[in-house]
């Protein structure tokens, strides 16, 4: 478009009509400027990679310990780590020691891994399962260990996601294969080339679709140019060369690119007051056409801390702990009770009730339970005031995630540690922390009386040292069945995705058993239960994803957690819907699948599946790609979050990548579209809530200025039939006028169109893939040919009717004779021409309801109404106000009227301009009642409308009973 200026541009100045080539150079400036603000944009990925490279590596170097520089370090080197190194390759562990390294960047798991060195695995598995295998960038946070390095650089996994980050230019080029002979690849990537020069297939749809709207633009702006040169026999004069600019300006909508970034940016400032920050102006129209959003679980989805959901205690019953949601507050939160076990629970068929109301005392051995986690316990729980607030406090926690929830709980329930040590006189003997090895702890506390060890830790590894529990107040042998009864109630708890640590406690000798013994004092045990912790969602994630399916947006999580943790959390805030028996056998065993089993699919097996996972555990950044590229064949627009390195190349391969700016990594924010200040899925809704309505308002002002060039270039292209005395065309508006409407009349009001409030109903529409949909383009032309229509009456009316015809010589230019009736007639044309623009931008706040009723459900009187909504957009109004008026002065004041606008005031003339105003508008309305009609019928003829609607997993759905699964 800009093309097509400039060379407008030149030819008005080489023949000297320095006017229009003075206004059409600044509209190029406006352009290229704006443009260039918008394209300036660091690139900041690849350096956001290299500070994550560890500066140096211990390395076992000709018998000796030597510290290189990582970069230095190559396969085969043996390479020495310990607490707080960042590992600096890919290494195969040969020895270990209580070893756990953090691979959040890589995994996406908030909590270390415990690694094993001795494991050996036959088939592959996910990154975060390789127990065996310490990765680059990945920090040692416990113990020490020794590995070979395997890989370096690009290699390493780490490497990997580099590597896929880097510019994709070497796609444009096709490779030479089974598919591609050479001649095919030459001419595949020939196409590619000039394609992405031409911007025809790069960016946003918006983008590419302007792209194709230019060069099209281009081409008939050039072939207008040659049926005005081939009208005048190909005499090319002065007056043929400015009626040829006239039209190719009437064909391009100048101030287009000016609104919509201007439009953009308006649009994210409104999005930062939604706790959203737009990176990349262009992913706010791709956030309007989202059909699925890919997120991540922990943090987003989930408030990303630990709360105790379930406590089992033998022969007593479940305690389970609901509104919840703030993980540090004792005070917030109900508990209730029921006698059953989660194994006999799981066992039922029907909703099992607990009764919100607890004994009082509590039963003798849940209070046993509670005094083993209370003391079982090293992290601290209290409230502080706010900052900068005398009055205001807040809850605080350190220590371990787990250890918090713990004491949460029992704090709830009136058991704080420091109170029941100083109630109780006792005394803190000794301490073994928690070990990964062995995976548990305990803590040895001496009273008056006796002095007991309590311990917690993994189920497997407390039922091993434990043999003893109770039933009811007696203490019996713990037998091989009891343990098979524990751990199937471990089984129901863990199924609902929680994790499950279990507690004991003795009573000990310090006098004959030595306590510094660990073996010796971890022995003997009495089983006291189980608790099930887990990371619980945000009170917002189930609305968002109801309001999510509401809009037609699917919702796919994709984590680097646990199968039965993710599929728990995914039932809790409606991704997977509750009501699976209306499904079929075939959709409800893909709904839930792990990397592993998504990864063995080729693309033509996923391509193949009835619908896509709901929900991939234990997700590689490999799958996440692979998800993302399966969608977009199935021409979905996909919007992925992530916070980890291993996010990196989803977030970049998605229509719009979203990074969690609270604690997401440098280069998870550097690749994205968009960050969230709060780390929020609610927050993603109000992005793209605010993407709709900023895709509706850009085809509203999309539609307004692409209907006025259809206007102008069939209102000039017509006028080549009126001839003046020397046999040259006369065009009926001037190229100043042209400019006139485009730039300074119709961009005011397209900018504040681009500013109107979405509807009341923008979610529960399905999302537009385009701007340029059917309605559009058939608006654009039915809108565009009656503003001519109107405006040409105008034109022949006057010169015909009211006046003498006479045309003039040589009134395409200020210094023509006999102009009088062209330029009188010309300037009622341009005001009706400016008046039926400036109405339009009114029409195009609603594309199919009336101008006087844009609120049908409202009850207040129509015209008080369309009051309130005029006024309430105040930037459209005095737009529509300022550019209605600025006809006048234009008209009016000496010189600029005959001199540059090629115009001269008028009297009687208005008249006709107002009447076929008028006319244009009854028309725009008559045609609005027409498609309202014509949609009415089209949905009362198709009842599965409202069906699809009310259920959002409708196309998942076999709602014929004889395939579905059995309850």
């Amino acid at each position: 478009m800009v093309i097509v200026l400039i060379i407008s541009m030149v030819i008005a100045l080489a023949i000297k009509d320095w006017i229009s080539g003075g206004v059409i150079g600044f509209v190029i400036f406006i352009n290229i400027f704006v443009g260039f603000i918008q394209e300036y944009k660091a690139e900041l990925t690849m350096g956001s990679l290299k500070s994550l490279s560890s500066p140096t590596a211990t390395v076992l170097r000709n018998g000796d310990k030597i510290t290189i520089n990582a970069e230095d370090v190559v396969p085969g080197d043996v390479i020495y780590i310990a607490v707080g190194d960042t590992i600096p390759a890919d290494l195969r562990l040969i020895d270990s020691t209580n070893l756990e390294t953090d691979e959040a960047l890589l995994t996406g798991e908030s909590l270390p891994i415990v690694k094993d060195h001795l494991q050996i695995y036959y088939e592959d598995i996910p990154v975060g399962d390789r127990l065996n295998m310490a990765f680059s960038s990945s920090v040692v946070a416990k113990g020490r260990g020794t590995g070979i390095a395997v890989s370096t650089g690009l290699n390493t996994e780490i490497g990997q996601i580099a590597d896929s980050l880097k510019n994709g230019d070497d796609k444009l080029i096709v490779k030479v294969d089974d598919k591609n002979n050479h001649l095919k690849a030459i001419l595949k990537s020939t196409s590619n080339i000039i394609m992405n020069v031409l911007g025809t297939n790069v960016g946003t749809p918006l983008q590419r679709r302007l792209s194709w709207l230019a060069i099209i633009l281009f081409w008939v702006a050039v072939l207008f140019a040659i049926v005005v040169m081939a009208s005048q026999k190909m005499i090319v004069n002065k007056n043929v060369a400015i009626y040829a600019i006239c039209v190719a300006l009437s064909m391009i909508p100048s101030s287009l690119i000016v609104v919509l970034t201007i439009t953009m940016a308006i649009g994210a400032q409104v999005m930062v007051t939604k706790h959203v920050i737009v990176k990349k102006l262009d992913s706010l129209e791709a956030l309007g056409g989202i059909n699925d959003i890919c997120s991540d679980k922990t943090g987003t989805l989930t408030l990303g801390k630990m709360i105790v959901r379930k406590v089992w205690i033998p022969t007593t019953g479940v305690y389970v702990v609901s509104n919840s949601n703030e993980p540090f507050n004792p005070t917030v939160g109900e508990i209730s009770f029921n006698s059953l076990s989660p194994k006999e629970v799981c066992d039922l068929d029907d909703e099992v009730d607990y009764i919100a109301h607890l004994q009082d005392p509590l039963p003798n051995l849940f209070q046993k339970w509670i005094l083993c986690a209370t003391l079982a316990n090293i992290s601290t729980v209290k409230q502080v005031p706010i900052a900068n607030s005398d009055s205001e406090m807040e809850w605080i926690a350190h220590g371990d995630a787990t250890e918090i929830a713990i004491h949460v709980f029992t704090s709830r329930l009136g058991f704080d540690r420091d109170e029941l040590i100083n109630e109780q006189g006792l005394e803190h003997i000794s301490e073994f922390p928690f070990d990964s090895s062995i995976k548990r702890m305990s803590s040895i506390y001496k009273s008056s009386k006796t002095s007991t060890v309590y311990t917690k830790g993994a189920v497997e590894r407390i039922l091993e040292i434990c043999n003893y529990w109770y039933k009811g107040d007696e203490m019996l042998p713990l037998t091989e069945q009891d343990k098979i009864l524990i751990e199937e109630n471990m089984t129901s708890l863990s199924s609902e995705g929680l994790r499950v640590l279990a507690f004991a406690k003795r009573d000990i000798n310090l006098e004959k058993e030595n306590y510094n013994n660990r073996e010796q004092v971890e022995s003997n045990l009495i089983f006291l239960g189980l608790v099930g912790i887990y990371d619980p969602p945000r009170p917002e994630s189930a609305p968002s994803v109801k309001i999510c399916h509401k809009a037609g947006i699917n919702v796919h999580m994709l984590t680097g957690d646990h199968p039965g943790t993710a599929k728990a959390i995914a039932k809790e805030v409606g991704i997977i819907p509750s009501n699976l028996y209306h499904y079929s056998k075939e959709v409800v065993d893909v709904m839930v699948m792990t990397a592993t089993d998504f990864d063995k699919l080729s693309d033509e097996e996923i391509d193949k599946l009835p619908v896509l996972p709901l929900v991939i555990a234990r997700c590689a950044p490999r799958t996440k790609v692979r998800m993302i590229e399966a969608l977009h064949r199935r021409s979905k627009f996909v919007a992925m979050t992530g916070d980890g390195v291993n996010d990196s190349p989803s977030l970049k391969k998605a229509d719009v990548g979203i990074a969690m700016g609270l604690n997401g990594s440098d280069v998870a924010k550097d690749t994205s579209d968009i960050l969230l200040t709060d780390d929020n899925f609610a927050s993603i809704v109000n992005a793209i809530e605010e993407g709709r309505r900023m895709s509706s308002n850009i085809q509203k002002f999309v539609l307004q200025l692409l209907a006025e060039n259809v206007a102008q270039a069939i209102y000039l292209m017509v006028g080549l039939v009126f001839m003046d005395n020397d046999g040259f065309s006369v065009f009926p508006l001037s190229p100043v006028e042209v400019l006139w409407i485009i730039v300074i009349t119709s961009c005011f009001p397209a900018m504040g169109l681009g500013q109107e409030k979405a509807s009341d109903d923008i979610l529960d529409t399905p999302p537009n893939k385009t701007i340029f949909t059917k309605e559009v383009l058939i608006d654009m032309c039915f809108y565009g040919i009656w503003m001519a229509i109107c405006c040409l009456c105008c034109f022949i009316s006057l010169v015909f009717g009211m006046k003498d015809g006479n045309l003039g010589t040589g009134c395409n230019t200020s210094s023509g004779s006999n102009c009088t009736t062209v330029f009188q007639s010309r300037s009622a044309a341009f005001a009706a021409f400016t008046w039926c623009a400036i109405i339009l931008s009114w029409e195009c706040i609603h594309m199919k309801l009336s101008f006087f009723k844009m609120r049908p459900e409202s009850e207040i009187i129509w015209y008080k109404q369309l009051a309130i909504d005029l006024w309430d957009n105040q930037f459209l109004f005095w737009s529509v106000i300022g550019g209605v008026l600025s006809v006048f002065p234009v008209v009016y004041i000496p010189v600029i009227n005959k001199i540059v606008f090629l115009h001269d005031p008028i009297t009687y003339e208005w008249g006709f301009s107002v009447a076929f105003t008028v006319a244009f508008f009854a028309g725009c309305e008559l045609w609005k009642w027409f498609k309202r009609v014509y949609f009415r019928s089209v949905r009362a003829n198709n009842p599965e409308y409202e069906l699809e609607r009310s259920d959002p997993f409708q196309k998942y759905a076999s709602f014929s009973r004889s395939n579905t699964v059995e309850v």
